[in-house]
């Protein structure tokens, strides 16, 4: 099961990197009319997301640049009236923390502690996360969901 959800979670991380083919900057900062985040969001929000869901519960340290929960937390926006206040990352350097980032963490996560019982993570839809494990299975949900509503904002930004 450990290889095959690190090799999962880089075939999800594979699909979200090739679907940022093509992008620019002008277009991964335009927010769909009736949306609350742009591309860029999206984006940070998947990596920051991934870090937190699998290295918190081990209290393993987080590679997360400065003001990433501030820019791409849960509930966030770049509508938000202090979202401007933030340094935003290009799309290279989304792009470079994306591609770098499973292998990282499977470099640092203990595999014996995966099923190891520890803090509790509560999704937004109320799941009870209760092991290392359990977290790394949910980003696949996570990441493909915000994946699908990447690919559907390049789509309409591109038209």
């Amino acid at each position: 099961m450990k290889t095959i959800l690190f090799n999962e979670l880089a075939f999800i991380r594979t699909q979200t990197l090739k679907a940022m083919e093509g992008l620019t900057e002008e277009m991964a900062d335009r927010i769909p009319d009736g949306f609350r985040n742009n591309i860029r969001w999206h984006l940070g929000h998947i990596y920051l997301v991934t870090d937190f869901l699998a290295l918190s519960q081990l209290k393993l340290p987080m590679n997360l640049p400065e003001k990433f929960p501030d820019l791409f937390g849960t509930g966030k926006s770049p509508l938000d009236e202090d979202a401007h206040l933030f340094p935003l990352p290009t799309l290279p350097e989304l792009k470079e923390l994306l591609a770098g980032q499973i292998e990282r963490i499977r470099q640092i996560l203990p595999v014996d502690r995966l099923n190891e019982t520890v803090s509790t993570i509560t999704t937004s839809g109320g799941n009870d996360l209760v092991t290392p494990e359990q977290a790394l299975v949910y980003n696949l949900y996570h990441e493909g969901m915000h994946f699908s509503t990447l690919s559907l904002y390049k789509r309409m930004l591109s038209k």
